[in-house]
């Protein structure tokens, strides 16, 4: 008999467990299921949106209050012998109730629970009530037992399987949730039903396509049980043997395509249906190999080397029941259009949802994922160690068909925690992790996943016996840049992989407009409460050096100046990095995302607008890239054909008089590098602070000045600007800019005339003479002249005196 899902999404309700601060409805809080606490209070009307001003500092009661969701539904006996109350995700301590009567307890965000109901459901009415115990309280108690450990932060989140940044981190809100945060359903069937399916998509020896099915069931009976297979043509059977409930089986596949990342093939994806009497679970997979070379931390895919483009995404909202697939659709191809080819899953936030592997499956993003452990010592006692076993094996099972995972990493810091931040001294002989980084997931992942590569931690240099900073070998974790360090240390060094490195810039001039009340000024402690980094405000300042002036009291200025640094800054370092494949395979920027309106790291903010960081990523993350250092230019050619003509290198006056030009006939093969020694006559100027270098091969430029910009003897900007409505199909504007002196880095932002208006490019620079055109699009503007003037069109010239 066919297995019933009945959705149980309907008509719950939201109490208090005790005493809060606002008055609630007598019969309890309209309640969404999946959703949270915090947005069920928000659409009631009853606390204020968090993510605005400094609302959140008045809702901290939230995390310290237990909760009761309860709903009603109807039931009638179906013929089936048994079901399941089932809960993809609960956030976070909960007591299930069906009809008064407990089935379970939970204590995990990060897994799903299934709890066996059939005696307990009666016909008509059943009720069902999930109480939720305050994190805090849960977290705090244990804490307390078992003793402290040392963190970034001072809040308990190590005690408590659940999203580590719901408690605050230094670009979030700390907005700690309760609530049914994923579907809950009651599931009815008779005999045997597939619990669940593992499938591992690779390559055998030969190259040939292979899936591995592994069918796990949940028996009705003691005979043997058989099933089938099928995938892209082919057919295999699979038998569980009497008295067992799991079997694995592979077949061959061998006229699949194989999967690549988009920077270098294509997608091809196969559905797969498994099929158990009159049950059938189906999914979707692809075929690659993947492999990675420990000390170099080179990443292979089907046998061959992928420098990576990528960026650390972190929750895209403090509230995840809110993502919606075209939400994070929108996210990744935000970051395939930048150039991205990889997409790390951060440790302190969540095993994300299957809409977010699918996708990415589809658009060719490689996935980097981290266990969530992140930025503190975690014990491993109990009640810790079996939820970290048990969340470990159902998602590595629930993740393992995804082609775009290619590693699974231990966690975040951690292991650099333990080395180099005082941590030994204050752990004593406590638990820290240790022992589930470096056994019990390592032992996990060979059991589950022998397909992926797995990471114990990053930054790592490949034994517990090394630091785990060092650059010749393994993941390192750039820090001093940003913290304290000029961004032109990042050439200092040059390791194997960097998996971490960025730098901060305020969100776009709408997102603040819409996230802070009253007047946008830099030092105004609304907007300071959008900013949770450790001395942010003054690392802004700072980190513009001698590259950019300093804003003195303009708002405007100081938006611009430390929004063009963050580029700067960032690309800087890729260029460096990317100029030394393949010694150097791979870069990861802090961060892709936001998960609110901040002053943050993010190349997109939290209203989903792209920052200058993000139009510079999207250069210096192009296949193609001309790199300028230590007297000669790189050709980056990390495309699959060979890039060869006339490389043109001229020297000019800022004026944009030709001083010198060379031209050199060149050669870059399909995915190195090429170094080509720069003349004489360009690579040394006669007066640093009034020449400029060009350097050109087909149609990709690099522009770099002998000096920083502060010295630079740049004029005004003058520039003729002409602005039409589109001829293109859907509403928007075409704004020509021609420059009549140099222009360094112009940037259009017309969110700032209509919060829906966005730009097709940014950060140009033009020497005297040329033009540009920008595309707007989104919105209707009233004046669309405005496009054309500041504070709309900025460029460095304009800030200098």
């Amino acid at each position: 008999m066919t297995l019933r899902h009945l959705p149980l999404h309907d008509g719950w309700t939201l109490d208090a467990g005790g005493p809060v601060p606002l008055a609630l409805p007598a019969g309890g809080v309209p309640a969404t299921v999946p959703g949270c606490v915090h947005t069920d209070l928000l659409a009631a009307g009853l606390i204020d949106d968090p993510y605005l001003d400094d609302n959140e500092t008045r809702l901290g009661w939230i995390g310290r209050t237990d909760w009761t969701y309860r709903t009603t539904f109807g039931w009638t006996p179906d013929g089936h012998e048994r079901a399941d109350l089932v809960f993809d995700g609960l956030d976070t301590v909960a007591t299930v109730l069906l009809n008064g009567t407990e089935v379970g307890r939970t204590a995990n965000q990060h897994r799903g629970h299934r709890f066996a109901v059939r005696p307990l459901l009666v016909e008509g009415a059943n009720t069902v009530e999930v109480r939720f115990t305050a994190p805090y309280t849960y977290a705090e108690e244990l804490r307390e037992r078992l003793g402290d450990r040392p963190g970034a932060y001072t809040e308990p989140y190590a005690f408590i399987r659940k999203m580590a940044c719901n408690f605050g981190w230094d670009w979030g809100p700390t907005l700690v949730t309760s609530g049914i945060w994923r579907p809950v359903a009651l599931e009815s069937w008779t005999g045997p039903r597939i619990a669940s399916v593992k499938l591992l998509a690779d390559l055998a020896d030969d190259g040939t396509p292979r899936l591995s099915v592994t069918l796990d069931v949940d028996r009705g009976g003691d005979g043997a049980l058989e099933a089938t297979v099928e995938v892209a043509g082919e057919r295999a059977g699979l038998t569980v043997p009497a008295g067992q409930d799991s079997a694995t089986t592979t077949l061959p596949v061998p006229h699949a395509g194989l999967w690549w990342p988009h920077s270098h093939g294509g997608q091809p994806l196969y559905d797969v249906t498994v099929r158990l009497g009159d049950h059938t679970w189906d999914g979707r997979t692809g075929f690659r190999g993947v492999a990675l070379e420990r000390e170099a931390f080179r990443i292979s895919v089907n046998g061959e080397p992928v420098f990576v483009r990528g960026v650390n995404w972190i929750p895209d909202d403090c509230f995840p029941a809110r993502l919606t697939r075209q939400r994070i659709s929108d996210r990744l191809d935000q970051a395939v259009a930048a150039g991205v080819n990889l997409i790390r899953v951060w440790g302190g936030g969540l095993y994300e949802s299957d809409d977010f592997y699918e996708l990415a499956d589809e658009k060719g993003l490689l996935v980097w994922q981290d266990f969530p452990f992140a930025c503190a010592a975690y014990p491993e006692e109990q009640p810790l160690y079996d939820e970290v076993a048990a969340e470990a094996r159902e998602n590595v099972t629930r993740l393992a068909p995804h082609p775009s995972l290619v590693l699974w990493c231990g966690n975040n810091e951690n292991l650099e925690g333990h080395a180099d931040w005082g941590w030994q001294k204050e752990l004593g002989d406590r638990t820290w992790g240790h022992g589930y980084y470096h056994e019990l997931l390592p032992a996990i992942c060979a059991e589950t996943d022998p397909t992926r590569p797995y990471w114990p931690g990053s930054p790592y240099s490949g034994s517990p016996e090394l630091h785990p900073q060092d650059p010749a070998r393994g993941t390192i974790h750039i820090w001093d840049v940003w913290n304290r360090a000029d961004y032109r240390a990042y050439a200092d060094r040059v390791p194997r992989f960097v998996a971490e490195f960025g730098f901060q810039g305020p969100p776009a001039y709408a997102t603040l407009r819409r996230a802070v009340s009253g007047e946008l000024d830099a030092a105004a402690p609304l907007l300071a409460h959008h900013q949770k980094a450790e001395d942010g405000a003054g690392k802004l300042l700072r980190g513009l050096g001698d590259h950019l002036p300093q804003p003195g009291g303009s708002f405007d200025d100081w938006h611009w100046l430390t929004q063009l640094n963050q580029a700067r800054a960032v690309a800087f370092g890729i260029r460096h990095f990317r100029s030394h494949m393949p010694y150097c395979m791979g870069t990861i920027v802090w961060q892709l995302n936001d998960c609110w309106p901040v002053v943050s790291w993010a190349a997109v903010d939290g209203d989903g607008r792209r920052k200058p960081l993000w139009y510079a990523l999207r250069a210096v993350y192009a296949d193609r890239l001309i790199v300028v250092r230590d007297g000669a230019v790189h050709l980056v050619n990390d495309s699959d054909r060979p890039w060869a003509g006339t490389l043109r290198t001229t020297r000019h006056e800022l004026s944009g008089a030709v001083l010198a030009d060379e031209e050199i006939a060149v050669s870059a093969a399909a995915r190195t590098v090429t170094r080509v020694d720069l003349p004489r006559s360009v690579a040394e100027p006669h007066e640093r602070t009034r020449e400029v270098l060009v350097a050109r091969l087909g149609e990709v430029r690099a522009v770099e000045f002998y000096e920083e910009d502060t010295r630079l003897a740049l004029e005004p900007a003058r520039y003729d600007v002409k602005v039409t409505e589109s001829e293109e199909s859907g509403a928007g504007y075409r704004v020509e800019v021609t420059a009549r002196t140099l222009l360094r880095d112009l940037a259009l932002f017309p969110d700032r005339l209509n919060p829906a208006a966005e730009v097709d490019d940014m950060l140009v620079t033009l020497l005297p003479g040329e033009s540009t055109v920008f595309r707007v699009t989104g919105a209707v503007l009233t004046d669309p002249e405005a496009l054309g003037a500041r504070p709309v069109l900025r460029c460095v010239n304009d800030t200098l005196a």
